[in-house]
């Protein structure tokens, strides 16, 4: 009897075996057909070939073990000894292909908004809000259905319910300790939210913290990332942005008005310089067709302050107006009006004394015309 009961026990285990390796055969082969008919679908939908890139693993794994647990439960082998050990196993595997899945869709739907969004526009300020949302979404989305899935797996063994239930016996105190441990980390998480959903930064918008000048590269639960100009990064928690002041240069539009001054001699010709302003941002891409002017607003010390305000698309294209408008009107003012670069007067008094200075142009009552010397 023994030795019979052990055959038939061999023969069941390979019973078991054979239900299986059919059944996973059969959902490899399932999951090639239908991997098949999605790139055909694929060649004509940017949807379908993401659906097939980021999908076909996690699909794979979930039809296998789904499959597994099917044919176990087919194997006519509830009562035996090994049957619940087996089945527990295939849980918790259920339920993490089964995150997998529904991750990796957040991914696919995050890429199809993506992929809505309009390139054919100057001002990209809807885009980048769209970007910012649909990104915060998708961490959300992962973050809950990783705590999610782990809580599942954890409720399907005996004693991490028993746990659960002892915390929850303690719960009020086990909050108010949490509550506090957690304060500065639960602050950066919320206010990534709100930073996210309120428009107050998109990812791409240009913003001028801490001194520094860059784009908004990256926008997480916990922090900012700040692109610099010269490719440094500048990592800021999310509280930042809610309680500190910085600049946003592309909130509302992208648009920019920017400056640039100059002092100069009073002897300037000011409508030449006026009429070069107009010929040197005519002349450049950079400029968008706005706002060009020039403006003396100061003029004291001996020297006059010319400004002049030009537009941009954006704060790239401003940045670089800038710098070329400065330097073609000192080219100019080297090239044409020498009469204009700033300098310093001095006069001497009758009695030979030591020069005292005067403003630009200005004279000493009494003074001979000789004795003024640039």
């Amino acid at each position: 009897m023994p030795e019979q009961q052990a055959v038939q026990g061999a023969s069941g285990l390979l019973e078991t075996v054979a239900w299986m390796v059919g059944a996973v055969v059969v959902a490899y082969l399932l999951t090639a057909v239908l991997a098949w008919l999605v790139r055909r679908l694929g060649r004509r939908s940017e949807i379908a070939r993401e659906i097939a890139q980021r999908l076909r693993n996690p699909v794979r794994a979930t039809f296998l073990v789904v499959a597994a647990w099917i044919a176990l439960n087919m194997s006519g082998y509830a009562n035996a000894e090994w049957f619940p050990v087996a089945q527990h196993l295939v849980v918790p595997a259920v339920i993490v292909t089964g995150a997998w899945l529904v991750g990796n869709l957040a991914f696919v739907a995050e890429n199809s908004a993506y992929a809505r969004i309009r390139r054919d526009v100057t001002d990209w300020r809807q885009a980048r809000k769209l970007r910012t949302q649909v990104m915060m979404l998708r961490r959300i989305t992962v973050g809950v259905l990783g705590v999610l899935a782990l809580a599942g797996i954890m409720m399907t063994f005996d004693g991490a319910r028993t746990v659960g239930t002892s915390l929850l016996a303690s719960a009020g105190l086990v909050s108010i300790v949490a509550a506090l441990a957690a304060q500065s980390s639960l602050g950066n998480v919320f206010a990534g939210i709100q930073v996210a959903f309120t428009n107050r930064i998109h990812v791409g918008d240009v913003v001028v913290v801490e001194g520094e000048w860059g784009r908004i590269e990256d926008i997480t639960l916990a922090y900012v990332v700040v692109n610099i100009w010269d490719d440094r990064r500048l990592i800021l928690p999310c509280t930042y942005f809610t309680q500190q002041p910085y600049e946003n240069w592309t909130r509302t539009s992208a648009e920019l008005l920017g400056t640039v001054e100059f002092d100069l001699d009073f002897r300037t010709p000011l409508e030449a310089l006026r009429a070069e302003l107009g010929r040197i941002v005519s002349g450049t891409t950079l400029w968008d067709g706005r706002v060009q002017s020039l403006q003396v607003t100061d003029a004291t010390g001996g020297t006059i302050r010319v400004r002049a305000c030009i537009s941009a698309r954006d704060g790239d294209d401003l940045w670089n107006l800038r710098c070329h408008v400065r330097e073609q009107i000192i080219l100019w003012v080297q090239r044409e009006a020498v009469g204009a670069l700033p300098r310093t007067r001095f006069e001497a008094d009758a009695a030979g004394g030591l020069p005292e200075p005067v403003a630009a142009g200005g004279r000493v009552p009494g003074a001979s015309e000789s004795s003024m010397v640039d």
